[in-house]
């Protein structure tokens, strides 16, 4: 009798591993939910051209030709080269762009988040439509506020995300001096 009681007891164990294995698999492998208004640029191209010139543009490019030398990631208080951070997002970074002129508390609010992280940048954006536009590699996020919501998860998803075709590659040792 006993011999039939450890048996069940193990038997029951056994089950409830596999079934809270299971239940964790379905908990990572179940797809994200979207973040609202986000804008997906399927497959970019990429590659090295250092002549590339960038027209005014309404927004930063989502990936695409760019320099062959990156932008050094961190906080910077005049416009940088595009096609420098364009080769920073293929290496997994985040770039926040502001209007020029924007609200220096809400420049100060996006710089704290960019303070100390690896593979973010953020750079006033001369001729910028939206207020403020997160970019990484295939996917932007225009919003109007340094307090959205959705700052948090675009950057928590796509920094250094699988979408970037080189996530991890350097954001230091390139060009750019970064504020401290």
């Amino acid at each position: 009798m006993l011999n039939n009681r450890r048996t069940q007891i193990v038997l029951a164990i056994i089950i409830l591993g596999v079934a809270g294995l299971g239940f964790i698999l379905y908990l990572n492998m179940r797809p994200e939910s979207p973040i609202a208004d986000v804008v997906q640029f399927p497959r970019p191209a990429r590659g090295h051209d250092d002549t590339i010139v960038f027209d005014e543009l309404e927004a930063p490019p989502a990936g695409g030709e760019h320099s062959s030398i990156w932008q050094n990631c961190g906080i910077y208080n005049e416009p940088i080269r595009t096609g420098y951070a364009v080769h920073s997002l293929e290496h997994g970074a985040i770039w926040i762009t502001y209007q020029t002129g924007f609200s220096a508390d809400e420049v100060a609010m996006l710089e704290s988040m960019v303070r100390g992280q690896s593979h973010m940048l953020i750079s006033p954006f001369p001729g910028q439509s939206s207020p403020i536009v997160l970019t990484a590699w295939g996917v932007s996020l225009e919003i109007d506020s340094a307090n959205d919501d959705r700052i948090e998860p675009f950057i928590e998803r796509y920094r250094m995300g699988s979408q970037s075709p080189e996530p991890g590659a350097a954001c230091t040792q390139g060009v750019g001096e970064p504020l401290p």
